[in-house]
């Protein structure tokens, strides 16, 4: 199967352009909204819509992704809060590898029973190492997937993680501070992982300026992911490329 949007994020990482992605938790939005956050999308450049959340339903998802795909050509990358979020109409999956934690479950165990339905879909897989990193409270997926974060001052463990990830074959490295974070991960430990590893780099969590996603990207993110701020004020992107 040929990864096209995983080659497109290689690519870009390779000729160092930076990118946003907008992450959309079905839970949270009212189904009346998606006409206007496609406009803001379609308006300052966001390059991916993920879409998932710890409790979303088949149909929902199902609902949702057709809405967008009517609104939008951006590509639609499935975030699943677990694997029955999985749906074929989606362009691809972010498969997450819980790599932050112990529970295997998060690790390999639910990936076992989506890998067949991913495949007879022949939806494109993009093996995700998933790192949650400790931003301040405890956030909706740390919860969910009964996991401890990463403290977000270990930035030496934070970087060997990425890199036993990228060792096990990880496509992509995620950095997340969780959903509602209290701030975003420091630009210190999103460098350190940046240094080292050579797989393209998402970092989300507690980013609701232009300004903390200048900070992320400029600190090593190859891909800036937007969440709450964005889905409760769409003007947040105005701008967030200057100087980038």
């Amino acid at each position: 199967m040929t990864s096209t949007l995983y080659s497109q994020i290689k690519n870009d990482k390779a000729q160092r352009i930076k990118q946003v992605a907008a992450l959309i938790d079905p839970d949270d939005l009212e189904s009346n909204r998606i006409p206007a956050l496609c406009e803001a999308i379609n308006e300052h450049g966001v390059s991916y819509i993920l879409l998932g959340g710890s409790y979303v339903a088949m149909d929902q998802m199902e609902q949702t992704i057709q809405s967008i795909k009517a609104h939008t050509k951006t590509p639609v990358i499935l975030f699943p809060g677990d694997m029955n979020q999985l749906n074929p109409h989606a362009d691809a999956v972010l498969a997450l590898s819980v790599i932050s934690g112990r529970n295997p479950e998060h690790l390999i165990g639910q990936h076992v029973t989506a890998a067949p339905r991913i495949k007879a879909w022949n939806l494109e897989a993009i093996a995700t190492g998933y790192m949650l990193i400790q931003t301040g409270r405890m956030t909706a997926a740390e919860y969910i997937s009964q996991s401890f974060p990463i403290p977000g001052d270990q930035a030496g463990i934070a970087a060997a993680t990425a890199m036993a990830g990228e060792m096990l074959g990880m496509h992509t490295v995620y950095l997340d501070g969780g959903s509602g974070a209290d701030a975003p991960i420091s630009p210190k430990l999103i460098s350190a992982v940046a240094r080292s590893v050579e797989i393209p780099i998402w970092v989300g969590g507690g980013l609701r300026t232009a300004q903390s996603i200048r900070d992320a990207l400029r600190a090593g993110a190859d891909i800036a992911v937007i969440g709450n701020g964005f889905v409760e004020n769409p003007n947040m992107l105005a701008n967030w490329n200057d100087g980038i």
